[in-house]
């Protein structure tokens, strides 16, 4: 027999207290924040029957998640950062705020304080086997024209699918760079193809996702921060065509208008030309468009917590 309490008037009042609704202190936004993370919780555990061992179960999944610094892992894989974006669309729309470069989804593995440099940055150190990458592109506003000094802030995996800062074997914001655009809004960059990579299959976002019947590998891709005065701050990232996870990505990432074409160039000639050793490389060219900023706070990216902020 299912016995619910959550209606009760004891039961209401108990939880004003736990969320400090009956005093005068504290904050007002998280008070009712964690009202009604309470109350949704609690209805969750009279209407899903919850047992006490499956609650106390989900409290050592919560405290192993932590321990593992993968709560910014889940959130992409259970699609919560994705409907963040579906509802800046929304707004957007709404507000009559529409064209440019979709955004899409940051993930956990951002760090500020990449070096920045003119035109053109070499992101590599050297020390990865990979296929030489020549990345190019052009910033431009919403008619099309250039948009010089924009900041292209660019990130990526190495060919094992790890990040330098949370990879302790890379050096120092390998395969981080600024770039500030040119005359013509052109940037440009050497670096190596990236890999898609996997969740930690020991991890705690891949034990849920064994639960959901879901894999957790996310495609070959490329993260982009782009700003400059007057203009919108863009948070997106390209996912290279080709890869057999570009439209099953479990973080939801990859969006019409957002796949980087993968060209890859024979010959010690044409190596050379773009800077590089040997005699193969790739060519992904990508263009951003920027919205105008409709109020100065929207040249700024979000204040989430960032890694070396």
């Amino acid at each position: 027999m299912s016995i619910k309490l959550s209606h009760t008037e004891s039961v209401q009042n108990f939880f004003k207290e736990v969320s400090g609704l009956t005093n005068d202190q504290g904050s007002p936004r998280m008070k009712a924040l964690i009202n009604r993370i309470l109350q949704d919780s609690i209805r969750i555990i009279e209407d899903m029957e919850v047992t006490t061992e499956e609650f106390w179960k989900a409290v050592d999944y919560l405290n192993r998640m932590g321990a593992r610094s993968e709560a910014g892992l889940l959130v992409a894989g259970l699609g919560l950062e994705h409907y963040l974006d579906l509802l800046l669309d929304a707004k957007d729309e709404a507000a009559g705020l529409t064209g440019g470069t979709p955004r899409t989804i940051e993930g956990p593995l951002y760090v500020a304080g990449a070096p920045m440099t003119e035109g053109e940055a070499r992101m590599d150190d050297g020390t990865d086997p990979g296929t030489p990458m020549y990345l190019h592109g052009r910033v431009v506003d919403s008619h099309g024209k250039p948009v010089a000094g924009a900041i292209v802030d660019v990130w990526h995996a190495n060919t094992k699918g790890t990040y330098s800062y949370f990879d302790s074997s890379q050096s120092d914001y390998n395969l981080r760079r600024r770039i500030v655009t040119d005359a013509d809004g052109s940037y440009r960059a050497r670096s190596i193809v990236p890999s898609g990579y996997g969740c930690p299959p020991e991890g705690t976002t891949q034990e849920l996702l064994n639960q959901l019947g879901r894999h957790g590998n996310r495609p070959a891709h490329i993260h982009f921060f782009i700003s400059a005065p007057g203009y919108r701050h863009l948070t997106t990232q390209i996912n290279l065509a080709g890869d057999e996870y570009l439209w099953d990505d479990f973080a939801y990432a990859t969006r019409e208008g957002l796949i980087g074409d993968v060209t890859f160039v024979e010959g010690e000639a044409a190596a050379r030309d773009r800077g590089f050793q040997g005699n193969r490389f790739a060519e992904v060219n990508f263009d951003f468009q920027l919205q105008s900023a409709p109020v100065p706070d929207a040249e700024q990216r979000n204040a989430r917590p960032r890694a070396l902020q």
